[in-house]
């Protein structure tokens, strides 16, 4: 499901990028996150989409049982749970390419945290300590 294009086109105050460009990101922010969680990680599907669905206003959407209700006894058969990063919304609140690379590395972390069962209190926590972190680095 996809909403229409503008019949104006791509405002030329926002960034755009090509889908393999945008795609590689996402690859990077999860390259990104530390080994001893992305070992964890199984049964994972993490796709980019232009526009997230009619009538919200979603950067990422994780779709699955989190990694804290699974069992080996009770977690088999079941299809790949599913990330998916929306292109378009990302860019719409970003100034640069530098800041498309840093909200979509804030929404993979954020729905990667969805998938082991973290909930919207920790996850604001442990991005505002990230983009400390970030910030500290860029000073």
């Amino acid at each position: 499901m996809s909403r229409r294009p503008s019949p104006f086109g791509r405002s030329p105050f926002r960034p755009s990028m090509d889908r393999a460009q945008f795609e590689a990101l996402v690859a990077e922010a999860l390259d990104e996150i530390p080994k001893k969680f992305r070992k964890l990680i199984e049964n994972l599907n993490v796709m980019v989409e232009d526009d997230c669905p009619p009538g919200t206003n979603l950067l990422g959407l994780y779709h699955g049982v989190p990694y804290t209700y699974r069992s080996p006894a009770s977690y088999g058969n079941y299809p790949p749970d599913v990330i998916v990063i929306y292109q378009r919304p990302i860019e719409s609140i970003s100034r640069s390419d530098e800041d498309v690379k840093d909200h979509v590395r804030d929404t993979v972390l954020h729905e990667v945290g969805h998938y082991f069962g973290l909930g919207e209190a920790e996850l604001r926590e442990i991005e505002r300590a990230v983009r400390e972190q970030r910030q500290g680095e860029k000073d």
